[in-house]
């Protein structure tokens, strides 16, 4: 025996069903396929939601909208083939309803990535201690998943477009300027194919990565993103330095964790040439000892330059990273003026005057 729902929507073609009672039934069938996935994801998330199963935490977050189009869209595509509503009204509610899916399928494809991303940066934090290969992960997955959204986008929108009867028919003659059309987009898109080109350059070779140091445009900064087309430089006083990503392919820069994080800093002091170096050295070293910036690596204190009134002392000293380094610099810096001032204060840069006896004939 048939179930009166279809019976009453897939009755002969000859029946007249109310267009009116056919509408509400798939209406209805929105709603009842709105209310099956909420009930359904309600349960997986009670299940498998918690933070500490990555995967199926982040599968169950980032599947919860697109699925909750899908399904009522698929219930509905289901209902509307099961009637007989007159040709030119079904025809183009499945074309639109067809339509949605894509859109919608898209959506979840790139959801799936987004899943993908947070499960490979969840196992490779930034905030690491050692954090290189994190970096570079961060780096490739960023800008792969930005071409593969692109890309996907692309395909969804393609598929809806060769769904109009007049777009496919329209296809040979596009095909036959494709050469021409091709060359003038070429023309009018080449900054943008070229750093688009230099950030698959860039996800390959990894010049630069997430949250590396770098000198760009004589600024010290930490790549805060890297997008498709440009970079993002987040500088020392919280400014955004934003670069074309082409431009890390074409021109010199410095990265100053291109291997490790590990780096070494210096500080430059002028002194009177009484100053007692070998004491200054001793007292580098128990700076560093004292502070929690050094690394225990590198250190030494040289007489790097020598003038006619004062000499150039250069302190060297390891840090874990670059911003250790420059709060270390300054403790250096700050307690080995302080050293001087409170104990050797004639070693502090002095400017020397001599006057000679001049004798009353020397005025004639």
């Amino acid at each position: 025996m048939r179930d009166p729902f279809f019976l009453f929507l897939g009755a002969h073609a000859g029946s007249a069903v109310p267009i009116e009672a056919t509408l509400a039934i798939l209406g209805g069938v929105l709603v009842g396929a709105a209310l099956l996935h909420s009930i359904g994801f309600g349960l997986l998330r009670r299940t498998f939601g918690h933070p500490g199963r990555v995967f199926a935490h982040s599968l169950v977050r980032r599947a919860k909208r697109p699925t909750s189009v899908i399904v009522p869209l698929v219930g509905l595509e289901i209902a509307l083939a099961a009637t007989h509503l007159p040709e030119n009204t079904r025809g183009p509610l499945l074309h639109a309803v067809g339509i949605a899916i894509v859109m919608s399928v898209a959506f979840l494809v790139v959801r799936l990535i987004d899943v993908v991303e947070d499960l490979i940066l969840d196992r490779h934090r930034l905030d690491a201690a050692d954090n290189l290969r994190a970096r570079q992960l961060h780096t490739q997955v960023q800008i792969l998943r930005r071409i593969t959204v692109v890309a996907v986008s692309m395909i969804a929108v393609a598929i809806v477009l060769l769904s109009f009867n007049r777009v496919r028919a329209a296809g040979a003659g596009l095909l036959a300027s494709a050469g021409l059309v091709g060359l003038v987009a070429g023309l009018a898109a080449r900054p943008t194919v070229a750093n688009v080109i230099a950030g698959v350059q860039i996800a390959l070779s990894q010049p630069i990565r997430v949250d590396d140091v770098v000198v760009v445009e004589g600024q010290l900064g930490r790549v805060e993103q890297i997008a498709l087309t440009h970079v993002v430089v987040r500088l020392w006083d919280l400014r955004r330095l934003v670069l074309p990503i082409s431009y890390f392919v074409e021109n010199p820069f410095e990265n100053w964790t291109r291997s490790t994080a590990d780096i070494i800093g210096w500080v430059y002091l002028e002194v009177d040439h009484t100053a007692p170096v070998d004491e200054l050295r001793t007292r580098l070293h128990e700076i560093l000892l004292e502070s929690p910036n050094w690394d225990g690596g590198v250190w030494n204190l040289q007489v790097s330059n020598a003038g006619p009134s004062t000499i150039q002392l250069r302190a060297t000293m390891s840090a874990p990273s670059s911003s250790a380094s420059w709060d270390l610099q300054c403790e250096v810096r700050e307690r080995l003026v302080a050293f001087l001032r409170d104990h050797h204060p004639g070693a502090l840069p002095r400017v020397r005057m001599e006057t000679a006896p001049v004798g009353v004939g020397s005025w004639l």
